[in-house]
């Protein structure tokens, strides 16, 4: 047992960045299209209880204008069972709740899924202690493995 968990360490190792143009994104590769990574990511949300508040097509967005867009969407989504003892350790942190993932397809036609870091959020809002960033960060953690599982 204890070997499966190093491999599954090592491949989110390898699977799973910071994003250097963007402080406090957690970053991991899709095996999938964006449609279906969004669209696993939102089931496995919903079913591990999570409300689903909204999936913004940036894409869709962009066309209404005349623009083009590579599939950009977001989800917004979260649980005041989380969301209100993190706000209980500074309520400012309720301008980045709730939650957001974000799947987007690069130029070279690689799918990547993000969501903000809630340890980075914690420390944004002066509160780097918080046990509910963990707990929130293990959540989103847990939905993206099993969102970008084969």
């Amino acid at each position: 047992m204890k070997l499966v968990n190093i491999l599954m360490s090592a491949v989110l190792a390898l699977t799973v960045t910071a994003a250097s143009a963007a402080d406090g994104l957690i970053v991991a590769r899709s095996p999938y299209s964006a449609q279906e990574t969004m669209d696993r990511f939102e089931g496995i949300a919903k079913e591990r209880g999570l409300k689903i508040f909204a999936r913004i097509d940036h894409a869709a967005g962009a066309a209404t204008v005349g623009k083009t867009l590579r599939p950009t969407d977001v989800l917004i989504f979260g649980h005041p069972k989380g969301g209100t003892p993190f706000m209980e350790c500074a309520q400012t942190i309720g301008i980045d709740l709730p939650l957001k993932a974000l799947v987007w397809e690069d130029a070279s036609a690689q799918v990547w899924l993000g969501y903000n870091d809630p340890l980075y959020l914690a420390r944004r809002h002066g509160v780097p202690d918080c046990p509910a960033a963990v707990a929130i960060g293990k959540v989103l953690a847990g939905v993206s493995e099993a969102a970008l599982a084969k």
